[in-house]
């Protein structure tokens, strides 16, 4: 391995040359650090923080870190801005969701079904510091999903696998072009089939759609991503 240099070192062999480029280096180099500065807010400290002192603790149907970075990264890299999550939970997913969202000046409808659940969810958001992005509802989805108005242009469904399908008919034309569904506990191949009727059900349903493209990640939970065309 080659000799490595220290900034002082460089500036010094660049001083016998051409002073001026040390100028330029030192402005270069503010600027990164500003840089570096700005994408770090008190709101993302604040949530990494969260995040990282609970990274043990999320249990009770809620889903896996690696996948709440893939669903983060999907909002953030299409400037999505009206989520509907269907499954809160105790709110892991909804925080990966409402931390992108707040990138992207948007906000998260999620619904949960189950009081105790709901309450926790409710309790972390604020603690996240996440929760003016959250529209958080108690009530069974079946129902609630049919009630939304929409549009929306992200979904994350993590409710009752066996209704996934219906779910997914019910926001279908609340979903605008471009939008993107993703389905958890979605897996390809062998580990599909060992998943359960349902799921299994679900992608071959959607994979079999025109107006859809879906692929699956299989990293993490299994997450299913359809992006509507």
């Amino acid at each position: 391995m080659g000799k490595r240099f220290d900034m002082k070192q460089i500036q010094s062999y660049i001083r016998l040359f051409n002073p001026g480029l040390i100028i330029l280096i030192l402005i270069l180099g503010n600027c990164t650090k500003a840089q570096d500065s700005s994408n770090n807010s008190p709101l993302d400290e604040r949530v990494a923080n969260f995040l990282d002192n609970r990274s043990r603790n999320w249990h009770d149907m809620n889903i896996p870190r690696s996948d709440g970075k893939l669903i983060y990264d999907i909002i953030v890299k299409n400037g999505y801005t009206r989520a509907l999550e269907i499954g809160t939970s105790t709110g892991h997913s909804s925080i990966w969701i409402a931390w992108a969202l707040s990138k992207t000046g948007g906000k998260l409808i999620t619904l949960e079904i189950d009081e105790s659940r709901h309450k926790e969810a409710i309790a972390n958001f604020k603690e996240a510091g996440l929760s003016e992005y959250i529209d958080a509802r108690l009530g069974d989805a079946h129902k609630l999903v049919k009630e939304l108005e929409g549009p929306f242009d992200f979904v994350f469904s993590d409710a009752d696998k066996g209704w996934y399908i219906n779910y997914f008919k019910d926001v279908s034309p609340k979903l605008k072009s471009g939008g993107c569904f993703t389905s958890h506990n979605v897996h390809s191949g062998s580990r599909g089939r060992r998943g359960g009727s349902g799921t299994q059900s679900y992608l071959d349903y959607v994979q079999g759609l025109d107006n859809y493209k879906t692929t699956v990640d299989d990293t993490g939970g299994g997450v299913a991503i359809s992006y509507k065309k």
